[in-house]
């Protein structure tokens, strides 16, 4: 499978089991499971065949490892618009997250702090790298500190979705650092 085709299949499941699993007739589970051969059969049917040696390609070589396989199941790891409940236990953070922008964002984040926006969580990055190559999707991109510890001892909740993405509800703005 080459990288273009990897790259297409991964955003069409991703749309379809984050944000409009009905566009295509999938139904999820309270969890956002969703039968594999359901999703491939749905996909098929709306003129996007995906194979299932394809469909594991994608899972395995997901360099964000956005995608969870349970058994028969398949469900998307975080970053739902749709209305799911991940079933995540409560974590502790380390005691610094990051969070990846970019400089046009900066004054609405130091006025609001992080915000879920569509999402039902503000996701964390556990390292610079990992949070400079998500601001880096939208352009130069800015990495804000993030003192998990002291929002933690403030009793704000944590949580560490199966592909190592920090979850928390909000980030207020005297929780960040700003470079």
């Amino acid at each position: 499978m080459d990288d273009r085709r990897t790259v297409k299949v991964s955003k069409y499941v991703s749309k379809h089991l984050r944000h409009q699993p009905e566009r295509i007739g999938l139904v999820l589970d309270p969890q956002g499971w969703v039968e594999i051969d359901d999703l491939l059969a749905a996909a098929a049917a709306h003129r996007f065949p995906i194979s299932r040696a394809e469909l594991d390609h994608v899972v395995a070589a997901n360099d964000k490892q956005r995608f969870a396989v349970q058994g028969t199941r398949i469900r998307a790891s975080q970053g739902h618009t749709v209305p799911v409940d991940l079933d995540l236990p409560d974590a502790e953070p380390p005691a610094y997250l990051y969070h990846g922008t970019v400089a046009a964002a900066l004054a609405a984040i130091r006025a609001e702090g992080l915000r879920p926006m569509a999402r039902h969580h503000v996701h964390l990055s556990p390292d610079r790298e990992t949070a400079t190559r998500v601001g880096a999707r939208r352009g130069r991109p800015v990495v804000l500190a993030v003192d998990a510890g002291a929002m933690r001892a403030a009793g704000h909740v944590f949580r560490i979705s199966a592909n190592g993405v920090w979850l928390t509800d909000a980030v207020p703005p005297q929780f960040l650092r700003f470079p």
